[in-house]
């Protein structure tokens, strides 16, 4: 059995991870289990360097505000801003304090110098404008959508001027009131005005669909996609804060559940560009459905993985990572007769294995799943094995000295992030 176990284990680079899929995926998803922790981002970084230079990825898409995330791409592919002004503005939960993340944005900027705009490598973020505490004000993609439209077609046209969306939308902090994520009175997402400004950001894509064939002749590509993504995601906050301000059973699962879906819809948008590499929690980009305890219930909802998959069908693939020890967070050696507890056996620090033939060599009954001591830790559910496409596994995961370790993972209480 052991050598068997072996025998799925190859080291840990772009053409192993290759090997394990019968083409190269629109979409190469490689999850993490926990947050925080800039081994896992150095092993993220080697991987999407060989990626661009062995097999032609040119974007990575990371859990991190889409809006923000334009002030690191902008910065990459032309120099715009300086490398400590990308990391305080470009990032959102407090990623860009990551020295690994620091340096993927630092190569990718190196890697730009001097190349043309086809072979340049891209920075997404896909998440929305979303915090555990709550959610972005809808002014900056509604108002960057309609200066858009309103530059480039008849006013006529338009569903409303710019000083109506302001009014509308009022103080910022109406909409970013923390107090709103536990009490759903505190929200302004079921208002007359928020109301008004769902139907008006509606006809306001709507009308940006309407126009394409105009549009996309106005000006480079890069604005058509952003006026896109304005759209998405002023759409996606507007649907966010509804469900913010509802009262029922189904407010938390939907909240949860709104969100991948903004995750996803930018996800298929990037893969439209070409091919891209994913890095989020597991959570996030898995094919099954996700659950977590929250509020003292349990909820479900499918991720941004399983959505794309749903739409991608084989050009999504989803590889987890899986985890030996953390133990500056008191996640010691995993039991013998777990997944991790058997991969902890090889003699490699870390590998790429080929899930589906380890779920094959374990075989029935699966080994139960490991228990993680800290609540920032989720471990490899056995059951989903064979579902994953590859799965890499890191022996030990030290503390880095001057690395906080981030805020965790998919908490217990809290929506994932």
């Amino acid at each position: 059995m052991a050598t068997d176990i072996k025998d799925t284990a190859h080291a840990v680079d772009a053409a192993s991870l290759m090997r394990l899929l019968p083409d190269r995926p629109r979409v190469l998803a490689l999850g993490e289990p926990t947050h925080g922790e800039d081994t896992l981002l150095d092993l993220r970084n080697e991987l999407f360097r060989q990626l661009v230079e062995q097999e032609g990825y040119r974007t990575i898409a990371l859990e991190t505000d889409c809006l923000n995330g334009l002030v690191v791409d902008d910065h990459v592919t032309s120099g715009t801003g300086t490398l400590d002004e990308v990391m305080e503005h470009g990032f959102s939960h407090g990623w860009g304090a990551s020295a690994a993340n620091r340096e993927l944005v630092r190569w990718m900027r190196a890697h730009n110098e001097g190349r043309p705009a086809s072979e340049r490598v891209r920075f997404a973020g896909f998440d929305g404008p979303l915090e555990i505490t709550g959610a972005a004000s809808p002014r900056r993609p509604l108002t960057a959508l309609h200066a858009y439209l309103a530059a480039r077609v008849d006013a006529d046209l338009l569903p409303c001027a710019a000083d109506v969306l302001d009014d509308l939308i009022g103080a910022d902090d109406r909409w970013t009131e923390p107090a709103a994520m536990r009490e759903p009175a505190r929200s302004v997402g079921r208002s007359a005005e928020a109301g008004r400004l769902r139907l008006l950001a509606d006809d306001l894509v709507a009308l940006l669909g309407e126009q394409r064939p105009y549009l996309i002749t106005t000006g480079p590509a890069d604005e058509w996609d952003r006026a896109c993504l304005y759209g998405r995601t002023a759409l996606g906050l507007l649907r966010y804060h509804h469900w913010m301000a509802d009262t029922s059973p189904a407010r938390l699962a939907r909240l949860v559940g709104v969100r991948d879906r903004m995750m996803s819809r930018n996800l298929l948008a990037l893969a439209d560009r070409g091919p891209v590499f994913v890095y989020a929690h597991n959570s996030h980009l898995q094919r099954e459905k996700s659950s977590m305890r929250m509020g003292g219930r349990r909820l479900e909802w499918w991720s941004a993985g399983a959505l794309v998959c749903a739409e991608l069908g084989g050009e999504y693939a989803f590889v987890a990572t899986a985890l030996g020890t953390i133990r500056h967070r008191g996640v010691d050696v995993p039991p013998a007769d777990t997944v991790e507890g058997r991969l902890y056996a090889l003699p490699e620090d870390r590998c790429v294995v080929d899930a589906r033939r380890l779920a094959a060599v374990i075989g029935d009954p699966r080994p139960a799943p490991r228990v993680s001591p800290w609540f920032g830790y989720a471990p490899l559910d056995p059951a989903h094995l064979a579902d994953c496409d590859g799965l890499v596994f890191v022996r030990d995961v030290p503390q880095v000295q001057g690395v906080s370790g981030g805020s965790g993972s998919e908490t217990p209480g809290r929506p994932p992030r």
